[in-house]
């Protein structure tokens, strides 16, 4: 009599095959949405949304959902945490005082419009708070990264989602519209880039607005616009210490061990200082960025896939509102912040 042995695959490969059909699901309209965003023109991370709202049934699929939620929670935190090793302090220096002054004073304020915006309009503070801090900092990586320190509930998925879409869209009319503002105010070379860069949702829309009108404004606008990024971590170390109990009951209740700061931010911070002290090579920060993108890419396609249209239809106007006004906001912020240095150094 033989006896078989029967040896079990590692826990680690079982997960794996459990997450691959939702993960590669969510990778293909990622790449997707890539090849039309290069090939076509247009904003990468708004293709993705659409495609995954198209790929929506799918969301009730056994085999998909696993891969889908690590998707839409878990892989932006990785992404969000490379977006660290673009951050360099150094390039502070050259904004000057009133450059610095002008953009912490955009993100604390779009941020605090948004919320009372939202209180005015009636609509969830939460949704102020997304859409703020996605229009005041850095578009939909901000957005994503806010959401993943609030409460994993339904409604924050769903406000994520329609911010997204939101920013992704005034992004792009921001792209088009600005550098004409630009032209018809006079703005010099570095008071557009400050304008451009301190007003407009995404890096890519920024950098694509400054080239419009010339190389020189584009590095300047991505200046500036760089510092806005590296606002994303002392506001996201914030909103983590305020909602920490929430996150805590959404996970699990008292019992369950939540950090005080994500790993995200942290890994964030230390890439942030690698990079600033130069022990970060111009490839490893390149290869960085890349792969951060591809991350963000992947979870926004995920957060399309999971979301119905008919219940964003539910939110009616007042959103729309919400996210125009905070753009117009920022912008005529920005405006006013550059006439008032260009009086001063008048003087």
């Amino acid at each position: 009599m033989t006896t078989q042995t029967t040896i079990a695959p590692p826990v680690m490969f079982s997960e794996v095959r459990v997450l691959m059909p939702g993960f590669m699901l969510c990778a293909v309209i990622a790449v997707a949405a890539t090849f039309v965003s290069e090939h076509y023109g247009g904003p990468q991370f708004l293709y993705a949304l659409l495609l995954g709202i198209a790929f929506h049934f799918l969301s009730d699929s056994d085999k998909c959902i696993p891969g889908i939620e690590v998707s839409a929670k878990k892989l932006v935190r990785f992404g969000v945490a490379l977006l660290g090793a673009r951050i360099v302090a150094s390039d502070v220096s050259d904004l000057g005082l009133i450059g610095v002054g002008a953009l912490v004073g955009a993100v604390l304020l779009t941020i605090s419009f948004g919320l009372l915006l939202a209180r005015v309009l009636g609509l969830p503070p939460l949704l102020g708070l997304l859409s703020g801090g996605g229009t005041g900092i850095c578009g939909i990586s901000a957005t994503l990264a806010i959401s993943s320190t609030l409460p994993a509930t339904r409604e924050t998925e769903r406000y994520t989602l329609l911010t997204a879409i939101g920013v992704a869209i005034f992004s792009t009319v921001a792209m088009v519209l600005y550098p004409l503002v630009v032209k018809a105010t006079g703005l010099s070379v570095s008071e557009a880039g400050l304008f451009l860069g301190g007003s407009i949702h995404d890096v890519a829309q920024v950098v694509g607005a400054g080239l419009i009108i010339s190389p020189e404004v584009g590095d300047a606008a991505t200046l500036a616009k760089m510092f806005r990024v590296a606002m994303l971590m002392p506001v996201v170390v914030v909103l983590a210490l305020v909602f920490h109990g929430e996150r805590r009951k959404a996970n699990g209740g008292v019992g369950t061990k939540t950090p005080i700061l994500p790993l995200f931010l942290v890994a964030f911070a230390a890439l942030a200082t690698l990079n600033s002290l130069g022990l970060l090579s111009h490839e490893l920060v390149e290869a960085s960025s890349t792969l951060s993108r591809w991350c963000l890419v992947i979870s926004i396609a995920a957060l399309g896939v999971k979301t119905s249209l008919e219940k964003l239809a539910e939110l009616g106007w007042k959103p729309i509102v919400l996210l125009s006004g905070e753009a117009l906001f920022v912008a005529a912020y920005m405006l006013a912040v550059v006439f008032a240095a260009r009086l001063i150094a008048a003087q």
